[in-house]
């Protein structure tokens, strides 16, 4: 079915919808006609102020940053927006995912047409045409320090649309120049200012953190299914995850983590009542042992109480960036109601940057937790019911799982040392002007790969869980919810009983999961 276009009004864009249009190639977004008219009527406002020319403006009549002492005459104002684009256009690295830079645009779309920018309608519907056309513009990775936004990177967005540099355009990458040809778009010729609304903001940061946030909720979701399917595998039993013990400790992420977790369990025939261990225990005079466990380790029994933090990282994560995406973050905005212009610093990207570090340490933390169980399920000392390293064969000429181990190990050691918050790598730039830096992009970005670390850990979680149910031959006990895991992961990785080369389907499966969730989302948030 053909999704529902996309409207823009600047108040309503949720990471949601900006996940939506990076998602389904063929959406589009539209222009609400209502705040298209107030951003023309800004736009007006503006143009009186240039052509009486009585005022300083910043970006619009002098320099930029230190150099704005600098009054520039008015047949000079239309080069100075263009040579602060191509100025800005030298980032270097590797180049940011297309996805991400289509979030960006979406979103610097969303925040422009609010009016408070002071661009032109005719911009607006350029960036508009190429966010629909999927003309992605190329953007390298270093340079943003997010301060004065994301100045370099955003430059290269407003490079391309002035028919510049390079872009991405079905697949290929090209010169935006010929793909103009091509869809018979004619390059843009900015106008006072626009240049600098075009890149004076936090829209790439705000873009990659909508998308960082929609894969914190996925993997926050795979994270409690394998808690699940894990406390079945165990035999657990249900008060740790009851009602009334997590009523005595209320916070509001333990109590949503631990309610999903009696409503994914309710199925299930593996999962004990604690009257069982009372009944079976052989009470006297004198210790005794006995040969059940009373309390699971605490990576089974503190799920609740270790996946709600994390949860409640997330939902804050997830507020902040709903409100980021439909802010005016450029300098200076305009006050159309008092015809006046405000100068400030909603440029500045700390309130992204401290919520991606802090949603980074929550994935890395979900990370740990997944990296201790998967031990504890393949070492045979420890759990006491499995074959070493869930060994379906002969341990000791086949090794099961023992190598996808080591790549948990060292991919959960990779993400310990990515932990450190960005945010605090503030370093003076930009001749002292910027003196206080959020580094936002690279907050968001290091998230994201702390993410894609998190996906390489759980899915090696599920496969071990997966090779326990068949060693148990329980599947049919499981509850609904895990049978449907253990099906998802068998459709792509038989179980492994001999030594084979499964790398690739160990790659298929990792990406399958990261992208396919027919399994729903519980409701985490």
């Amino acid at each position: 079915m053909k999704p529902k276009n996309l409207s823009l009004n600047g108040s309503r864009l949720g990471v949601s919808e900006v996940v939506s249009i990076v998602a389904n190639r063929h959406q589009k977004v539209e222009l609400d006609t209502k705040t298209l008219n107030v951003a023309a009527a800004a736009r007006k406002f503006f143009d009186t102020v240039v052509e009486k020319n009585g005022q300083v403006i910043y970006g619009l009549n002098t320099g930029f940053g230190p150099m704005a002492s600098y009054i520039l005459a008015h047949d000079q104002l239309l080069d100075l927006q263009q040579n602060l684009i191509l100025s800005h256009a030298v980032g270097l690295g590797r180049n940011l995912k297309d996805d991400y830079v289509l979030a960006a645009m979406v979103v610097r779309l969303n925040t422009l047409i609010k009016g408070q920018s002071g661009v032109s309608v005719e911009l607006l519907q350029h960036l508009q045409k190429l966010i629909n056309f999927r003309v992605i513009p190329v953007v390298p990775e270093h340079g943003a320090v997010g301060t004065s936004g994301d100045l370099v990177q955003l430059a290269h967005i407003a490079l391309a649309i002035l028919g510049k540099g390079e872009v991405v355009f079905k697949g290929e990458v090209s010169k935006a120049s010929a793909v103009f040809k091509i869809l018979g778009i004619k390059p843009y010729k900015l106008k006072t200012k626009e240049g600098l609304a075009l890149i004076n903001g936090t829209s790439m940061m705000a873009g990659i953190a909508a998308l960082v946030c929609q894969r914190g909720l996925d993997l926050l979701s795979l994270g409690l299914r394998n808690a699940c399917l894990a406390l079945e595998l165990v035999r657990a039993y249900s008060d740790s995850f009851g009602e009334k013990l997590h009523a005595a400790r209320p916070h509001p992420g333990q109590v949503t983590i631990a309610a999903a977790m009696r409503k994914m369990l309710k199925s299930s025939s593996l999962i004990r009542d604690r009257e069982i261990l009372n009944k079976n225990a052989n009470h006297g005079k004198t210790v005794n042992h006995i040969s059940e466990s009373v309390q699971e380790f605490y990576s089974l029994r503190c799920v609740a109480q270790i996946l709600g933090p994390i949860q409640e990282t997330l939902a804050k994560a997830w507020s902040t960036t709903e409100i980021e995406v439909n802010s005016v973050t450029d300098n200076p905005i305009i006050d159309l109601a008092g015809k006046k212009f405000l100068h400030g610093g909603n440029f500045h990207g700390d309130y992204i940057a401290a919520n991606m570090d802090q949603l980074k340490a929550a994935l890395v933390k979900l990370t740990m937790l997944s990296e201790r169980r998967l031990n504890f399920f393949l070492n045979h000392k420890i759990n006491g019911t499995f074959p070493p390293f869930l060994n379906l064969d002969t341990p000791g000429l086949t090794l099961g799982l023992q190598g996808l181990q080591f790549v948990a190990t060292s991919t959960t050691a990779h993400s310990q040392t990515l932990a450190y918050p960005m945010h605090l790598h503030s370093i003076s730039t930009n001749g002292d002007n910027q003196d206080v830096v959020s580094m936002g992009t690279d907050a968001a970005l290091l998230a994201d790969q702390v993410a894609d670390n998190a996906f390489i850990v759980l899915t090696i979680e599920l496969i071990a869980l997966c090779q326990a149910v068949d060693y148990l031959k329980v599947k049919n006990q499981l509850s609904a919810e895990s049978k449907k895991l253990y099906e998802l992961v068998r459709q792509t990785l038989p179980a492994i009983i001999e030594d084979r080369h499964a790398q690739p389907q160990l790659q298929a499966l990792v990406d399958k999961i990261k992208t396919y969730n027919s399994l729903g989302i519980p409701d985490l948030l």
